[in-house]
């Protein structure tokens, strides 16, 4: 009976595994895991490609980088919009497939390019290569739009549905979803970047188009799937007019009435009206301004709802320069920190970003959605306490009366020996000495510091502030998230989390101008200033939006779950 009984717990086991690996959610997991592979290799490599392209100018990619910014910005709600309007499974594979043929497409015209470069480049004028990097930009441009809708469909629709009613289980995919995102974010660049040295960009572009026909393939067959293992993906709200039974926090303001059941994005009319509407023939008018009215509406449809103060306290969290981004790593450059540095430095970003996730899943347990915000926000600011410290530490070369652009003409005029990463911290600390100094060194003095150390204390402070704050951005980004999944209906789901992605886009828009308007390292410290009370700024707004939700007792709709400390503490009642 023992040794029947241990096969049978065997056998259980064994059947549980190959349950879970058959699974709805784990077949979601391994589509994103493939999909963000991809994509994170792409948007490393097409940077370098555009870089190599243009003689080892940032220009081509600075141009990607803004056509990239603007195009979501602007188009961020239609793309909802259209995710809301059709099908679950048609969205998925549109979305899949233009995104990946346009990565496929781009990368074989990189290569042409780089093999006949020279041939282009004296074909009438060198307009034909010109016509090739337009080209080139547009495509990776589609490519990233595509990448949106499949991000706001996967992450912000399936995951819903595949959890079910269970916001345990919602919570747990968001935050595996995370870290599948924290190790590509990693591993992938390293891959294709080991490739591209040891072979070259033709053979880097290759690999990323025969990756991106494979992973295609498979990402299809996998969302057909999870699509069939779950049949409430084949059911839309927008199709029945049933979204009030969605959970739904109830924060109106004051003079808004309450919303009937059954009302409709941005207009609240009956489903007769919209029948009787929808057969008259619209006019051509109407058809070309009908893009200007989703893109307001979406906006309109994004203030109104209950969670609107927690989606901007995200977004003013792109308006900051404490990340591991190129103007960070840059200016860790001009301070003496060598590459080698910089990869650790970002792997234990990872790893407090994975620790973030992790924490999330508890605080959630233990305290609740809305409090692990709280907790969250109250976490990062204390961390980058130790940035605004590093910006008047010895080391910091912060100096307002230096001109923006002063140190950047100097280097030019200097000549190019400055170019080379090994002169960089040397040349830079020499010329900060100069500025702090004020005129009360000598030459002779400036000479013999610029031969010492430069002191690491400011840097050191900078990115272990940077790095230890990451636990809570993880943590408040995965409360964020979660809300926006919960608390918006079903029918505006895809249009609310569009027009998020544009706030998050112009945030990050505005951080690189702030960057453009201050370039050298003289003002970094002032920017560490900004980005922080943009941070501050961002969890201010979430505060607001916690005390209006826990203050009032809000409940939500479905479960008429209540937030409170002890999670065993709940009360149910109707809105």
């Amino acid at each position: 009976m023992s040794r029947a009984g241990e096969q049978s717990r065997r056998g259980g086991c064994y059947g549980s595994f190959a349950n879970y690996l058959t699974s709805a959610k784990f077949l979601l997991y391994l589509s994103h895991s493939l999909s963000t592979w991809g994509d994170r290799m792409w948007h490393f490599a097409v940077s370098v490609f555009l870089v190599e392209l243009y003689g080892n100018s940032l220009l081509l990619t600075a141009v990607y980088g803004l056509v990239v910014a603007g195009s979501v910005l602007v188009l961020g709600a239609i793309i909802g919009d259209w995710v809301d309007k059709n099908s679950r499974l048609k969205v998925a594979q549109t979305s899949l497939v233009v995104q990946n043929v346009s990565v496929i497409l781009c990368g074989i015209i990189l290569m042409m390019v780089f093999l006949h470069k020279n041939e282009l480049l004296t074909m009438y004028h060198g307009w034909v290569l010109t016509s090739c990097y337009i080209l080139i930009i547009t495509i990776a441009n589609i490519a990233n739009l595509a990448s949106t809708a499949t991000a706001i469909t996967i992450q912000r629709d399936w995951i819903v549905v595949v959890a079910g009613e269970d916001r345990s289980k919602l919570a747990d995919m968001n935050a595996t979803i995370r870290r599948i995102d924290q190790l590509t974010n990693i591993l992938a660049p390293m891959a294709v970047g080991q490739i591209m040295t040891f072979g070259s960009p033709v053979i880097g572009c290759g690999f990323i188009s025969g990756w991106n026909l494979v992973s295609m393939c498979v990402e299809y067959f996998l969302l057909w799937k999870v699509y069939q293992k779950t049949p409430a993906l084949a059911v839309k709200a927008a199709f029945k007019g049933e979204e009030a039974e969605m959970k739904q926090l109830n924060v109106h303001k004051d003079t808004e009435p309450k919303p009937l059941e059954g009302t409709h994005l941005m207009g609240e009319k009956e489903p007769n009206i919209r029948e009787l509407e929808h057969k008259q023939e619209p006019s051509c008018s109407s058809q070309m301004a009908e893009p200007f009215r989703t893109f307001r509406d979406g906006w309109v449809s994004y203030y109104n709802q209950p969670v609107f103060l927690a989606g901007m306290g995200l977004a003013f969290l792109y308006m900051t320069v404490l990340g591991f981004d190129c103007i960070t790593t840059g200016y860790a450059y001009t301070q003496g920190l060598s590459g080698s540095i910089l990869s650790i430095l970002m792997g234990a970003s990872a790893i407090t970003g994975i620790m973030g996730t992790v924490a999330f899943t508890w605080l959630r347990r233990k305290y609740g959605l809305v409090r692990t915000g709280l907790i969250s926000g109250w976490a990062q600011l204390s961390c980058l306490i130790l940035c605004v410290i590093s910006v008047f530490m010895p080391g910091s070369p912060l100096d307002l009366s230096v001109s923006p652009f002063e140190d950047t003409r100097s280097r030019f005029f200097q000549g190019e020996p400055v170019s080379t990463t090994t002169r960089i911290p040397e040349t830079t600390f020499t010329t900060e000495t100069h500025h702090m100094s004020n005129g009360s060194r000598t030459g002779d003095a400036i000479l013999e510091m610029s031969t010492k150390p430069v002191p690491i204390i400011s840097v050191s402070l900078l990115f272990a502030g940077v790095i230890a704050a990451r636990v809570g951005l993880w943590a408040f980004d995965l409360s964020v998230t979660q809300l926006l999944q919960e608390n918006v209906i079903e029918s505006e789901r895809g249009i609310v989390n569009g027009v998020q992605n544009s706030m998050n886009y112009l945030l990050d828009l505005l951080h690189f101008l702030m960057v453009l308007l201050a370039p050298n390292p003289e003002a970094f410290g002032l920017l560490v200033l900004i980005s922080v009370s943009f941070v501050a700024m961002g969890h201010t707004m979430y505060f607001r939006f916690a005390h209006k939700t826990l203050g009032s007792q809000v409940f939500v709709c479905g479960s008429q779950e209540k937030e409170v400390s002890n999670e065993n503490q709940t009360n149910t009642s109707d809105v």
